[in-house]
């Protein structure tokens, strides 16, 4: 775990965790927790995927510039992977004050207050303090960008997985699987499983989910990675030539001049066929699969009495219920793997945008290519504006990778300098999905499967308390902070914290 990259960017090098070292008050492994992952970081964009795991009970903790005081209750980033944590150095954005936001836990998300100077955003309102649960997206104004999610606070080490398949945090691993939420590792552990079963395999997600590359892998990982892989669309397979396509026919067979041919399951004998879309296949076509998908493999070329065997893994993959394949033929495929949506791994989107454009400037340098800097460590990174960071990671996709790409290059195309912004359609899109300001108290519950929506501690339309008005409530109540916050009308006591830094005013001495 101790990797150079690492160590020269000043990450520590004891990373795992153990049972004592795992968050305190959960109940075990599995627990999940509220988590703020950075999105966007202007300082350090290699900070991306980064998390800080927030107990829902727990001391109120600091997030700031540096390392903050003496005793202080700091607010720690990681590099979250399975059975390590690999701590961060503090954050080093200029734009930060030291003690920029207050979090305080609550059950299901947090409390934030804005004691620093850089202005809060969540969810594109201005605020200085909000609740946010699952979901929301935090904009420290030209500085940084979170998302709260809930993730486990300890990710177990997989089985099959292997530590010499893994990539570079935030980095695509051995197979091309990309990301660092929890649902990827669980989806590398599924992918490896069923490439060391050695069974037919059903590829089960929503369009744009990565189906095909999940196939190659499971490919790679098996013991069939030096054979061949053959990949075929079934919509594609004509109704009235499926066998001649599947099982191919003997030379001058049914026409005299006709060439032998091995059909998709010759050429993938000791291989892997992927058979993309099956669900499109009609049910009666399913049944020509049934024989060659038991155990002996059996099938038969046109034209010939003789009956072959096959030693390939069918591969199938379908964005439909399972329900809608031909009963017995779905039973042939035993070993089964569901793909995330990108509604379930928010998370992920920036890696994929930060994989997905430096990938644009390798292939269409001239378009893309002005958009890629580099930091003095060398790692490469695009200009990307934090408000269409903010955007992919609330849309709701329904082509998923697929649709994040589309949407990639077309915030290329309507880029006219060298940071890629949000074009038009989704900067109004963004307006017009802001959930509307709470009316309720900041003490309200909230509920964490709401998560587009953010409790927030509205602005008072008075005026700000000034020092004078502030010494008087600090002496009424003998100096009792949360007490004065009330009767100056303020929405909680951080908010009075806040004022009382930028007056320069000690509490016990104004008492």
């Amino acid at each position: 775990m101790g990797d150079p990259v690492n160590r020269r960017a000043g990450y520590s090098t004891t990373t795992l965790v153990t049972d004592s070292e795992r968050v305190p008050n959960m109940k075990g492994p599995a627990a999940e927790v509220t988590a703020f992952v950075i999105a966007w970081c202007a300082a350090e964009p290699e900070r991306i995927g980064e998390v800080a795991i927030i107990p829902d009970f727990g001391t109120a903790q600091e997030l700031g510039r540096g390392p903050g005081g003496a005793g202080d209750a700091r607010l720690r980033f990681f590099r979250q992977r399975p059975a390590s944590m690999i701590e961060a150095p503090p954050l080093v954005s200029p734009g930060l004050s030291r003690q920029q936001l207050l979090v305080i836990p609550m059950q299901g998300g947090a409390r934030i207050d804005r004691v620093g100077q850089c202005a809060l955003e969540v969810n594109g309102q201005r605020v200085d303090a909000a609740e946010v649960v699952p979901g929301d997206v935090i904009v420290l104004k030209r500085e940084l960008v979170l998302f709260c999610t809930r993730r486990p606070a300890y990710v177990p080490p997989p089985r099959l997985f292997t530590q010499a398949s893994w990539g570079a945090f935030g980095d695509a691993d051995a197979v091309g699987i990309l990301g660092e939420s929890p649902h990827v590792w669980r989806l590398r552990e599924s992918i490896a499983f069923a490439a060391k079963a050695d069974t037919h395999v059903m590829l089960l997600g929503e369009s744009g989910t990565g189906k095909e590359l999940a196939a190659h892998a499971i490919h790679k990982l098996s013991q069939r990675s030096g054979r061949t892989f053959v990949a075929r669309n079934a919509a594609t397979l004509p109704s009235g030539l499926i066998d001649a396509e599947l099982f191919g026919n003997a030379k001058n067979y049914p026409n005299p001049g006709m060439p032998d041919r091995p059909g998709l399951i010759g050429e993938a004998d000791g291989g892997s066929l992927f058979l993309d879309e099956i669900g499109e296949l009609p049910v009666e076509l399913q049944s020509h699969l049934l024989r060659v998908l038991d155990s002996d493999g059996e099938y038969q070329r046109l034209g010939e009495g003789t009956t072959r065997r096959s030693q390939l893994r069918i591969i199938a993959a379908t964005n439909r219920d399972i329900g809608a394949l031909k009963h017995d033929f779905a039973a042939r495929f035993t070993a089964r793997v569901d793909l995330p949506p990108l509604g379930m791994r928010r998370e992920d989107v920036p890696l994929l945008a930060r994989h997905l454009l430096l990938r644009a400037a390798r292939k269409s340098p001239e378009i893309a290519g002005h958009f890629i800097a580099q930091t003095p460590t060398g790692h490469e990174y695009p200009r990307i504006h934090p408000d269409l960071v903010a955007h992919l990671l609330q849309r709701r996709y329904t082509a998923n990778i697929r649709e994040l790409d589309a949407m990639l290059w077309r915030a290329m195309s309507e880029s006219h300098g060298e940071v890629i912004e949000a074009p038009p359609e989704m900067r109004a899109a963004a307006i017009s999905a802001i959930p509307p300001r709470s009316s309720s108290p900041a003490s309200a519950p909230v509920s964490a499967n709401e998560s587009s929506q953010v409790a927030i501690v509205q602005a008072e339309s008075r005026p700000e308390p000034g020092a004078d008005a502030i010494r008087a409530a600090l002496k009424r109540h003998d100096g009792r902070v949360a007490e004065a916050a009330r009767t100056l009308g303020l929405s909680s006591r951080y908010a009075l914290y806040r004022l009382l830094k930028k007056h320069g005013i000690d509490p016990d001495a104004a008492v």
